[in-house]
Order: structure tokens, then sequence, then C-alpha cells
């Protein structure tokens, strides 16, 4: 039987994908014309129906468990474990209001790279003094109107197991006092790891909202001493580790 899927599920990818890019192709035509007429509310809507339909496209169930511990009228830093190209999906579908912040390959994709402008994506640039305070104040400047999301990770883990964190966030912790938002995700690496093209069909997806962090209480704490708690938290509901 595991033969048999490694063999047909390469194969069903190849449709399920062309579906996938077709339906996004039209969402973001879609997107296009509202954001000629400025309706960023409706904007944001679409892009949440857009995120919570991908995965029955795939035949797939997103379950997500914590959303009353989100309270969608405050601003949060969102951490995330980052194991697949569809975590960003996920994280849309519950809360498609947030900007992020990543590789700036990430505009270069077809299709959702204008969907990431459309949040106001902030691309993360060669590292370099100048670089690195133009985006510590892209962040800053955001934090102050919006959500920002962040996988600390900096990149896809390529063994399914949480990589170490990166001080990053902790930048924007300290400049904006903001909570931070601990999300775990599970499945992902099983659905879509960076390092195997096709999708696996049999993954169960999870996505876990935790109780927020308050800025003040982490702000005290060194480096170090707030990776660890957040880490903590986020593996807490970690199938992976």
């Amino acid at each position: 039987m595991h033969q048999l899927k490694n063999t047909i599920y390469p194969v069903i990818t190849v449709p399920v994908f062309a579906v996938l890019y077709a339906y996004t192709a039209v969402v973001v035509l879609l997107l296009l014309v509202l954001s000629y007429m400025k309706w960023k509310s409706a904007i944001y809507t679409i892009m949440g129906i857009w995120a919570r339909s991908v995965f029955p496209i795939m035949g797939k169930r997103l379950h997500i468990h914590g959303k009353k511990l989100l309270d969608k009228k405050k601003k949060y830093i969102l951490l995330a474990n980052h194991a697949s190209m569809f975590d960003i999906i996920a994280i849309m579908a519950f809360f498609p209001k947030v900007s992020w912040f990543g590789h700036e390959r990430l505009l270069k994709v077809p299709l959702f790279g204008k969907l990431l402008r459309m949040t106001d994506y902030i691309p993360m640039t060669m590292a370099n003094i100048q670089n690195t305070r133009r985006m510590v104040e892209q962040l800053i400047e955001k934090s102050s109107t919006r959500s920002i999301a962040i996988f600390p990770e900096g990149t896809r883990t390529l063994s399914g197991k949480i990589n170490p964190f990166y001080r990053g966030f902790i930048y924007l912790l300290r400049a904006s006092e903001t909570d931070i938002l601990p999300v775990t995700l599970n499945g992902f690496f099983r659905l879509k790891p960076k390092n195997r093209r096709h999708i696996n069909f049999d993954a169960k997806l999870e996505l876990v909202i935790h109780q927020p962090i308050a800025g003040r209480e982490l702000i005290p704490l060194n480096d170090k001493e707030i990776i660890e708690k957040v880490m903590t938290v986020i593996k807490s509901a970690s199938t992976e580790t």
C-alpha cells in the first residue's frame, strides 16, 4: 500500500496543483480589481475565503484549535513553526489581516507573490547594516497598525523537527512591546516539505493557536530566555518533536 501511494500521489499532485494555480489566478484577478477600487476590507475577506478553500480542494481538512484565544481587534507578533509552502495559507485561513515578514524570493512565486504583496509583505533582503535597519523600521511601522507574522526559524525545516529560532522578532518585540501570538502547525511537513515535489494526501493538518504572551512580560528577559519561552510554547503542541 505504501509503495502504491508513492506511485499514485505524485500523479494526483499534478492536476491538484493545476487546479490550485487556476483558482488562485482567478482570485488574484479579482483582488487586483478590488485593489484598484481600494476596497481593502473586501480584499482581506476574499483572501480568507481563498485560503480556507485551498485545503478542501486538496481533499484536506484544516483543524484549527484555540480560535477563542485570538482577539482580532488586537495587534500581535504571530510566531509559528515552518515546515511547508502551505504554512502561510493555513495562517491566512484564520487570520487574513496580517502582514508577513519573510524571504524576498517568495514575492517571485507566480500568483502567490502577488497575493503576498496585497498583505503588505515585508521582504527579508540580504543582511547588512543598512538593509537590517530598513527592515526593522518597516516592521515597526507596520506593527503600529497591523499584526505581523514571522517564521522565527527563518526557513522550512528539512527534518520535520522545529529548528532553532533566530533573534529577528525580538527587535520588533522590544521596539513595539506587542504581544506574541504563538502558533503550532502540525502535519504540514508530511503534507508537502521543501525537499519533496508531491503532496502526501494522507497528512492530517492541525493548527493550534496558543494563549498570547504579553510583550511586557517578555521584554525584561534576555534574548535567549525569550526564545526559549516562545519555543517551549510552540513545541508543547507539536506532534513532530
